[in-house]
């Protein structure tokens, strides 16, 4: 049987692709890289990543830039025709900026680069990704951010509550992200970001193995 085809976007600044890339052959599909200049055909994927890093530098606003590339024309098509889609940390960021995904990304309360493990609780149940885990499930893996405060003003806050789009929340808020918000999905569910990186979560000896429980959907 032919593996599920995973298409993983390379921006320029994106520090995260060969990790993703990795996870994503040990989770049990054949990841493509796919380039931010040039447009794919999205029918060809089961599946679509925007890893993390930092994109033309994040100049603008985190993913500002990245949201305007070539590719993102395909994104969006694969998006309209209900391709899952995940974006970690920068790909959320991305996700946000192209107005795929509700609400933005913005700088830490108190300021500061943030790199620890947190805590999640699973609340949705909206993705694929992740989707064996009942919701209140709780996993940990780590998170290397700036921008990671999530904001959305106050109905939009109550209509991802009502829609069950929060996917993910902080057990205890690290960055200041209102409701402590840590990944959302759009309001079909197939379009999902978290700033947390399960990538960076699959082997013990990175300190746990969380990770999988979030991109192993094609074993």
């Amino acid at each position: 049987m032919a593996k599920a085809k995973v298409g993983v976007v390379r921006f320029p600044g994106t520090n995260c692709d060969r990790d993703v890339f990795e996870a994503v052959g040990l989770s049990g599909a054949e990841p493509i890289w796919l380039w931010h200049e040039d447009l794919f055909d999205s029918a060809q994927f089961s599946a679509l990543i925007l890893p993390g890093g930092f994109s033309y530098g994040d100049y603008l606003r985190s993913g500002a830039l990245a949201a305007r590339a070539v590719a993102m024309k395909s994104v969006r098509e694969a998006a309209v025709r209900g391709t899952p889609i995940l974006g970690i940390c920068n790909g959320f960021q991305i996700l946000c900026e192209a107005r795929l995904l509700p609400g933005a990304l913005v700088r830490n309360t108190g300021r500061r680069f943030i790199d620890s493990w947190v805590d999640l609780k699973k609340v949705g149940s909206r993705t694929v990704f992740g989707g064996s885990l009942p919701s209140g499930s709780g996993i940990r893996i780590p998170i290397a951010h700036a921008d990671g405060r999530f904001v959305i003003d106050d109905s939009g806050l109550n209509e991802l509550r009502d829609r069950d789009q929060i996917w993910l929340e902080y057990q205890a808020n690290p960055n200041g992200s209102i409701a402590a918000i840590a990944g959302v999905t759009n309001e079909n569910g197939n379009v999902a970001g978290l700033m947390p990186h399960p990538e960076r979560a699959f082997h013990e000896w990175m300190g746990g193995t969380d990770g999988r429980r979030l991109l192993e959907i094609w074993s």
